[in-house]
């Protein structure tokens, strides 16, 4: 079964997709697909992983969660999903950069990679592709757009005190 619904974050409605009780996408929701979602005042009704992930998101944009337990369903190669895996491990409030990452899986040369295995996170957020950063802390790319990431970081920082 899948369900597919809108979660209204701080500065951006989230796509999320629930496919047999796992999270297997959030995606930062374009003008064009609201209109064919359910809006979120209506999760009660819905299966208790939509209400799991709703809750665990609603903890987090209010600085009380730092570490997600939600089921998930990440498709990906196997690559991505060592990638994803080591995002996993970041804490929160910290951060590394793709040659860091490269380096946690053995393949010091593959930054490029990562980075392309951070584009396609299905679940971001929750696996924090938004802890990765360029060489010397730079900025780089993100799914919402780095205004967003800025934000996320900064959430991060000022509730890791």
């Amino acid at each position: 079964m899948s369900e597919k619904f809108y979660y209204e974050a701080p500065w951006a409605r989230l796509i999320i997709t629930i496919e047999d009780d796992q999270l297997s996408g959030i995606e930062f929701l374009s003008a064009e697909a609201e209109s064919s979602l359910n809006h979120r005042k209506h999760i009660l009704n819905k299966g208790q992983t939509a209400q799991k992930v709703c809750k665990q998101l609603d903890e987090y944009f209010s600085g009380s969660r730092r570490v997600f337990d939600l089921p998930l369903r990440l498709r990906g190669t196997g690559f991505q999903k060592e990638v994803w895996e080591v995002l996993q491990q970041i804490p929160y409030g910290e951060v590394l950069s793709y040659g860091q990452v490269a380096k946690t899986i053995g393949r010091p040369q593959a930054q490029r990679a990562v980075g392309m295995a951070c584009n396609r996170n299905p679940v971001p957020i929750v696996v924090p592709c938004h802890r990765v950063l360029g060489t010397n802390g730079r900025l780089t790319g993100y799914a919402g757009g780095l205004d967003i990431k800025v934000r996320l970081l900064e959430l991060e920082k000022k509730n890791s005190k």
